[in-house]
């Protein structure tokens, strides 16, 4: 296993748990057990499995860029990040020409799937996902009908189902959000807390993403004491730019990618121009800078024009 974060760790730990033997490797935690990438590759016996658990982008990439000179023919390289499906194509192919497996596993359960299982949706050939099953049941929920583990089809189709995953996630919880917001503004003094509790058995809107937004309002009562900014990933990002180039309208996804924009900026200047557009056409009244409503502004020719 390289990369021993909260999730590389934890999936050793479970599969340790489970019987497996695992060799950790991370040079910025004292939990590694090896110290360096070749000595990780000589404690393991040919045909080798590693599993990269590290951050998308350029650490995912150098890491399989190594792999790929020190591995063997015959050796299988998992990636279990949240890498972008179409970089998971080009690895697949720069290892295959090395006689070196490929599985893009997209993997779900955070924090708490050491205890409860990752969902995990993996692509590859039939060969290597055979040969990785019996880690990837270890890995997934205790379910009798096999739920949390998939093969959704070749390299590329595990990460792509995960970026759409969280597509989803997004749009789940910016609705969540917004309900939420519109209770809190009424005048009607309901008991937030205790509504979003209701909700949590026998709704058809109950799911595990409910029970961590009561979770959260435990935690935060209120959330009066967060920032009001949500940082996109990246998987929000490519699942509408998927959708663009296949043609497929997913507004809720991308309304939920936007709002988190949104969030990003510490004042909206689209909503001053469209202030200020509102002003010009109509003489409405705008908000200057320090809160205070300016007078109503009359057009020069006099008229006062909704």
């Amino acid at each position: 296993m390289i990369g021993l974060g909260r999730m590389g760790a934890n999936m050793a730990e479970r599969l340790r748990r489970g019987g497996h033997e695992v060799i950790g490797y991370d040079p910025f935690s004292d939990a590694t057990d090896v110290e360096t990438l070749d000595g990780l590759v000589d404690a393991l016996t040919p045909p080798r499995v590693v599993w990269v658990m590290v951050p998308a982008g350029d650490p995912t990439d150098e890491t399989i860029v190594q792999l790929t000179s020190v591995l063997a023919s015959g050796d299988l390289v998992v990636d279990g990040g949240n890498t972008r499906w179409t970089e998971s194509l080009g690895h697949g192919g720069a290892l295959a020409t090395e006689g070196i497996g490929f599985v893009d596993a997209g993997v779900s359960g955070g924090v708490w799937g050491l205890d409860n299982g990752y969902a995990l949706m993996v692509g590859g050939a039939d060969d290597a996902i055979a040969r990785l099953w019996p880690v990837l049941q270890t890995l997934a929920p205790d379910d009798p009908d096999g739920k949390g583990l998939a093969h959704v089809g070749p390299v590329g189709s595990g990460h792509f189902t995960k970026m759409v995953h969280n597509g989803i996630e997004y749009a789940v919880m910016q609705a969540f959000a917004e309900g939420y917001e519109l209770m809190a503004r009424t005048d009607l003094d309901i008991d937030l807390p205790a509504t979003m509790r209701s909700w949590q058995e026998g709704s058809v809107i109950r799911s595990w993403l409910l029970d961590l937004f009561v979770r959260a309002l435990d935690d935060h009562p209120g959330f009066e004491d967060l920032d009001d900014v949500a940082a996109d990933s990246g998987e929000g990002r490519w699942t509408v730019e998927a959708a663009i180039d296949s043609g497929v309208p997913v507004p809720a996804i991308a309304a939920a990618l936007f709002a988190r924009f949104e969030s990003q900026h510490e004042q909206s200047l689209a909503m001053k121009a469209v202030a200020a557009l509102r002003e010009q056409f109509g003489g409405h009244a705008v908000v200057a800078a320090d809160g205070d409503p300016t007078k109503k502004t009359i057009h020069r020719d006099g008229a006062d024009r909704a």
